[in-house]
């Protein structure tokens, strides 16, 4: 499908904790959102990125220009909801074409009340981001016709000097799942799209940090019966269930207040269960 933006852009304002201040169009929801500013360097998967937890109360500078030229679908997602608290590009193309395309990145980011900024110099924020390392950030995507003040310059640096550190927060526990549940579907095939895992001949155990859908559809995908649990369900749970490994996932955040997840983990590999784990889990 090939979908065009239709009208322009109203302004939008990236302030980050130091006082440096990026103008530049709102492309998705009118408001004010604060988190800290990091960078991505992949070329596409934009739509993984925002709905991957691990970036969950992140701002994420994509550094490749063209972001958004293939637009969304409903298929390309790592959890239901978009987790990263806003996106900041340097250019949104007038065009979205792809066969798998039903909306545009614009459209997406609006629906999903996603604050988020384009046209701005994206590697002057990489390489500010590089040198000094991540630093808390505010945007703010103003409505039609309002015009950026220096009034609202001071209030975007103001909300990003107050952002709390991501030291210490234990991000985990805000975006897991709350009840355990059965995972089936298998990774997506062209012409028949998502699959299902119906004779499974190994039993795996997620811990559920933030865990990404992908990750869960190629463990299904390789013979799995994925069962995936709260962040903090205790080991004697897990033991109970038998599984022939126990798989630790993704997650944003600290490690170091999930102390509930280190001890469960310990009394795991004591066991002898294989285990592994990746980013947060590991």
């Amino acid at each position: 499908m090939l979908l065009s933006l239709q009208g322009t852009f109203p302004p939008a304002i990236l302030a980050l904790a130091d006082g440096t201040v990026f103008i530049g169009n709102s492309i998705g929801a009118t408001g004010t959102t604060v988190g800290e500013v990091v960078f991505n360097t992949a070329m596409s998967g934009y739509q993984e990125i925002l709905t991957d937890p691990s970036y969950c109360q992140q701002l994420v500078t994509l550094t490749y220009p063209h972001i958004g030229n293939y637009g969304v679908n409903t298929e390309d997602i790592e959890a239901e909801k978009i987790h990263a608290a806003g996106l900041i590009i340097k250019d949104l193309p007038l065009l979205a074409s792809n066969f798998r395309c039903n909306e545009t990145l614009s459209a997406y980011l609006e629906r999903a009340g996603t604050v988020a900024i384009a046209n701005i110099d994206t590697r002057k924020l990489t390489r500010l981001l590089r040198s000094k390392g991540a630093q808390n950030g505010a945007i703010v995507g103003l409505a039609a016709g309002q015009a950026v003040t220096q009034a609202l310059i001071d209030e975007a640096i103001a909300a990003a000097k107050a952002v709390p550190s991501m030291a210490g927060l234990d991000l985990a526990r805000v975006v897991s799942t709350k009840l355990a549940y059965e995972w089936t579907q298998t990774e997506w095939q062209l012409g028949t799209g998502y699959g299902t895992q119906d004779a499974p001949h190994l039993h795996v155990v997620a811990y559920d940090f933030g865990v990404k859908l992908n990750i869960l559809r190629m463990l299904a995908e390789r013979g799995c019966r994925v069962t995936v649990v709260p962040a903090q369900t205790p080991a004697a749970e897990v033991l109970a269930m038998q599984p022939d490994g126990v798989f630790l996932s993704n997650g944003p955040g600290d490690p170091q207040p999930c102390d509930y997840a280190i001890a469960a983990t310990r009394t795991i590999i004591d066991s002898g269960i294989p285990t592994f784990g990746i980013c947060l889990g590991h």
